[in-house]
This record gives C-alpha cells, structure tokens and sequence, in this order.
C-alpha cells in the first residue's frame, strides 16, 4: 500500500456513501408520498397505480444497496485482495507471448466479472420485476442470453484486445491516442452494425403494419428531411411488460423501432408525439453532442492512462507487483469509477436539458396533449415514480421528474 492506495479508498469511500446516502433520502421521501397521487396527475393515475410505482421505486433503490456491498468488495479482492496478481500469474506461467497472455487475461476477468454478477441479474428478473408483474422472462430465454451474450462478447472483444494491446506494445509514447482513435471507431463501427446485426440475435424485428401510423410516421420524417431504412415492431414482451422507442444506427443503416408493448398501450396520436420526441433528439444534435463529449471523455481518460503506465505506485497502489499494458489498461477501467461518479450530476443535467429541448421540438410536431398523453401512460404502465427525492433526481436522473416535465409541456400546451 501507497499513497494512491488511500486515494483510492477515499474516493471509493466517499462514493459509496454518497449513493447510500442520497438513496436513503429518496426513499424516505417517495415513501412518505406514497399515500396520495400528486396533483398534477389526480385523475390520470390511479392512487393504487402511484403506490405500485413507490413500492417498485423503493425496491429497486434497496436492490441496488445489496449489489453496492458485494460490487466493492470483489473491487477490493480484484486489487488489493491480490486477485488480478494471482490470475495473472496463472496466465503468465503457461508461456504465452505478452499479446496472447494479456488478452486471454482481459477475456478471463470479464468472464470471471459476469458469472459473479449472475446471481443478481437473475434477482432482478425473476425477483424485482416479477414481483412488480414486469417480467416475461423465462428460465430459458434468460440461458439463452447468457450464450449469445458471451458468444457474441468473444467474438467481437477478442479481436478488440488484441489490436488494442499491439498498439500500446508498438506504438510508442503515443499510443493511447492511437487507441483512442481505434475505440472511437470501433464505437461508429458498432453503432451502425447494431440494428442489423447484434440486435436482431435477441430479438424478432418485423416491419410496422399499422398502416395509418407508418404514414404518419413517414410524413413525420419526410418534414424533417430524416432517413431510415424501416420503422419496426421489436418483441420486447417476451421478456418484459416495459414500453420503449427509439432511435437505432448510424448513417444509411438508421431504423426506428417500437417496443411492441408501447404499440399495445398508446394511441396512434400519443405513437406520433413519443417518436417526435426521440426525433428531437436528433435535429437538436444531441446525439453528436453526447459522441463528442464522449469521445473527449475517453480520449483525456487514455491521456491520463498515458502518464500513469509507466509509474510504479500506480501498480503498487492497486496491489500489482507485475506491471504490464494490460494489466493497467484493466486497471484503469476498474477504478475509474470511484472517481468519475463525482461527474454525475453533470451528466444527468445536461441530459436533462436535453429531454427539455426534445420535448419541445415534439411539441412543435405534435400536439402536446398527445406527448403528455403519452408520458402519463408510460408513468403509470413503467411504474416510474412522480415523487423522486429532489436531490437524488438532480444527481442521478437522465429525465427530468414527471411533474416538471409535465409542467413544462403544459405550458406549451397552452
């Protein structure tokens, strides 16, 4: 132990207490909220729909206190537990070259990271959500998503690793800039192939039949000078009672796609409003905005791994006696967490500002009754709170909570 080592478990320390903190605050207060539907919404929500959605809130919030323990506490057997030094060891005493070792090593935590997690995967699915009446898994769909899971993950990061780790060994001084261009691209790469390639492996797409609201989704399009290459029903029932749209690609290759539970509960107008808000986001450019801030994200974090590879405490801090690319490349990945968090508040601010301006250029498409419509739907059917503690939704909230939003749109409306 260093220096660093405190740093870390400072950061890793105060981070937790945060999330424990600002969730118990929102629990309390959804909880003590529960008894009555706000005004806003008397007479579109039931009371038993509004305690359904405190209930889940609260469950949910408690859910992920109980991953928060074992999350920390396998970070901790990783590094300072020695575990990342032991599996490297194992790996480094079959003789293979550095490039083979390294990405063998990277795929062996990932598979090793995933099979921990599946206990809660499973809870989630089999225990929130179904006592919620959310979902539709079955025991083999959740198998065959593990197979696909991993056989596609392998087949797609495999390759990944090795350019990734011949890079950084040939590339000198300069290396991380010249990852950071090739996972930006890959990034690209794998937002255009998505729709058509990796997601049609876990779900059924089929063409939109309603022929009255492909047209006015066209029209819709059409006004907007927006292209894609189909507009799609997604089966999401098969493993939840959850509606959702959106947008998916890059390019040529984009397509719309609707859940089919979100077509069984709203309106053709309430469809329209929905898909011209999810379009908003795109004339709006946030989409670009948030690959920008992304890229720029990743490329000074790289920058950073940049200085710190070839420093010793680094390695030291984290409980490695064994310095290698990869080893800190993992390294980097699996903390950086503890200090990212802080940004937060930043991110889900400015996401919301972004839902504000998709809602408003929804508005100017469609009537905004209908997207209000619409919301209130969704709030009810999702079971979303519409009594979010105010300083839990302003750190972690990528939406902006349901009486603000609807607020908002009503003044539009009028």
């Amino acid at each position: 132990m260093n220096e660093f080592t405190y740093v870390f478990l400072f950061a890793l320390a105060l981070s937790i207490t945060i999330q424990l903190v600002l969730g118990w605050k929102h629990i309390s207060h959804v909880r003590s909220h529960r008894e009555k539907v706000p005004h806003a919404f008397q007479g579109k929500i039931p009371l038993q729909a509004h305690q359904k959605a405190a209930d889940y809130t609260q469950a949910k919030v408690k859910t992920d206190f109980f991953e928060l323990l074992p999350a920390t506490i396998f970070l901790l057997i990783w590094t300072l537990g020695g575990a990342l030094q032991y599996l490297d060891d194992s790996w480094r005493s079959l003789g293979l070259s550095e490039l083979w070792t390294g990405t063998a090593f990277l795929l062996s935590v990932i598979a090793i990271m995933s099979i921990l997690d599946l206990p809660m995967s499973a809870y989630r699915a089999f225990g929130l959500e179904q006592k919620f009446g959310f979902n539709k898994m079955t025991v083999g769909i959740f198998v065959m998503d593990i197979i696909k899971n991993t056989t596609v993950g392998f087949v797609i990061f495999a390759p990944l690793f090795l350019l990734i780790l011949w890079i950084m060994d040939v590339a000198g001084s300069l290396w991380w800039l010249y990852v950071w261009m090739t996972i930006f691209g890959f990034s690209l790469f794998m937002m255009w192939a998505y729709p058509s390639f990796i997601a049609p492996l876990f779900n059924k797409f089929k063409p939109l039949e309603n022929v009255e609201l492909r047209e006015r989704i066209e029209n819709l399009l059409t006004r907007n000078g927006f292209t894609s290459n189909g507009i799609f029903v997604m089966d999401g029932s098969t493993r939840s009672t959850h509606g959702n749209a959106y947008f998916a690609g890059l390019g040529s290759n984009k397509r719309i796609v609707f859940f089919d539970t979100l077509i069984e509960e709203l309106t053709n107008d309430e469809i329209e409003a929905v898909l011209a808000h999810e379009l908003g986001h795109f004339k709006c450019n946030h989409i670009k905005k948030s690959m920008v801030v992304r890229g720029a994200l990743s490329l000074a974090g790289l920058a950073i791994l940049g200085w710190l590879i070839d420093l010793p405490w680094f390695y030291q801090g984290l409980g490695i006696s064994t310095p290698s690319n990869y080893m800190a490349l993992l390294l980097f990945v699996m903390i950086s967490p503890a200090f990212t968090f802080f940004l937060q508040p930043i991110f889900s601010f400015t996401s919301r500002k972004h839902e504000f301006e998709a809602d408003d250029f929804a508005a100017g498409q469609a009537q905004a009754e209908h997207l209000i419509h619409a919301l209130v739907n969704l709030y009810k059917e999702n079971a979303n709170t519409l009594t979010p503690d105010p300083m839990y939704s302003a750190f972690y909230d990528s939406h902006p909570p349901a009486p603000v939003r609807i607020a908002h749109l009503s003044e539009k409306a009028s």
